[in-house]
């Protein structure tokens, strides 16, 4: 296919995404009231002290659906994906109005992740061998693909709902690693995730006028989960059929922070004696509040490292084995680095959060802070 056309269909797709998702938000927002669909702030873990409408990734989920069936290629397995998101969203409007229990969750999550994989043939079926004894370069799975891949696409459907605990949060660092995938998927000549992502990219921008701090609504677990478990299926689709040793890296890169901030919240509260399902206010982007950013900030940061992380997968897609080693290796290092300031930053003078109202929620500046000392006073 000429270039022309694959830039004119990805930026198609991105616009129609977009411009959907925009004008989708305020019916949506109407209906979320009208089903009682509200985030009411009732523990210290939110950042927001006023009642918000969820249900936001309804929007972010029409405007990409309606692009993917005009500009998509729509195979087996993107049918099968797109079945299992439609569970996936259908089980978070229901979460988002009822609140259910996260064994129930946990279980539908795992029907809707089995679809593409043993229907659509969507599996994880070998990783780069990493011992040094073997003549073998990839370590073949087995019968272990198909869990593998499950247990895959369900932690990050879960890692992006983890991290939606400021405004804009998810729906940005979600973004990010779209755009990273679509620039991959162009780099590989791969035009079916290059529109895919596209229209998920652009349904995440189309939303985030709406969601961006102040938020006027959140897009809920209808949204975060839905984008966490596109991004899942599609990385196996697009990322993961790499066989250069160093590709493997690239899926963990773009899908760095939410990764990263979930296996430190399961160690976390496992390493406390709780559930690894328990909330607490222990997320990075709750450390980077503690540090004295307020939201927007943070969130700046946050965006930065995804960028980041990102920038760095696309120059291993396409750079040397060496030089992509090398970068890695950099970009490992400053990872641990900044980990180490973020969450050793209490023990350097500054202080967790202690539920007081100038420690839940900066973001109002210097103004709301000494609106609150004169109330306390």
């Amino acid at each position: 296919m000429p270039e022309y056309i694959v830039i004119g269909m990805v930026v198609a797709a991105f616009a129609a995404a977009g411009v959907l998702s925009y004008f989708f938000t305020p019916p949506v927002k109407k209906f979320a009231h009208k089903v009682g669909a509200i985030d009411v702030p009732k523990d210290n873990r939110r950042m927001h002290k006023e009642p918000i409408p969820r249900l936001g990734g309804l929007a972010i989920f029409g405007g990409f659906l309606c692009s993917i069936l005009i500009f998509g290629q729509l195979d087996k397995t993107m049918l099968c994906v797109l079945l299992g998101a439609i569970i996936i969203v259908s089980l978070g409007i229901f979460d988002d109005v009822l609140a259910l229990g996260a064994k129930l969750k946990f279980v539908v999550q795992i029907v809707a992740a089995a679809i593409p994989v043993c229907v659509g043939d969507l599996q994880i079926k070998l990783f780069t061998n990493l011992n040094p004894f073997s003549d073998e370069a990839y370590f073949h799975l087995g019968i272990f693909a198909i869990p593998v891949t499950i247990l895959w696409i369900v932690g990050i459907t879960n890692a992006v709902n983890l991290i939606d605990g400021l405004d804009g949060l998810a729906v940005g660092v979600s973004s990010i690693a779209a755009i990273t995938m679509l620039a991959v998927a162009l780099l590989t000549e791969n035009m079916m995730i290059a529109v895919t992502m596209a229209a998920l990219a652009g349904a995440c921008v189309g939303f985030m006028p709406y969601n961006l701090n102040p938020a006027k609504i959140f897009m809920g677990d209808t949204g975060s989960t839905f984008l966490g478990y596109m991004l899942a299926t599609v990385s196996i689709m697009g990322l993961f059929k790499f066989y250069a040793v160093i590709s493997f890296a690239v899926p963990f890169l773009i899908l760095g922070l939410p990764i990263f901030d979930t296996a430190n919240a399961i160690i976390r509260r496992v390493a406390a004696g709780r559930s690894p399902m328990s909330p607490d206010r222990g997320h990075v982007h709750h450390k980077l509040i503690d540090m004295g950013f307020n939201q927007k900030q943070a969130v700046a940061i946050l965006y930065a490292i995804s960028a980041t992380l990102g920038l760095t997968a696309v120059v291993l897609t396409s750079s040397g084995e060496v030089k992509a080693i090398i970068l890695l290796l950099a970009v490992l290092v400053a990872i641990i680095v900044g980990a180490c300031v973020i969450y050793g930053a209490e023990h350097w003078g500054r202080h967790p959060h202690d539920g007081t109202p100038e420690a839940e929620d900066r973001d109002d500046g210097d103004a709301q802070k000494e609106k609150t000392d004169n109330e306390q006073n």
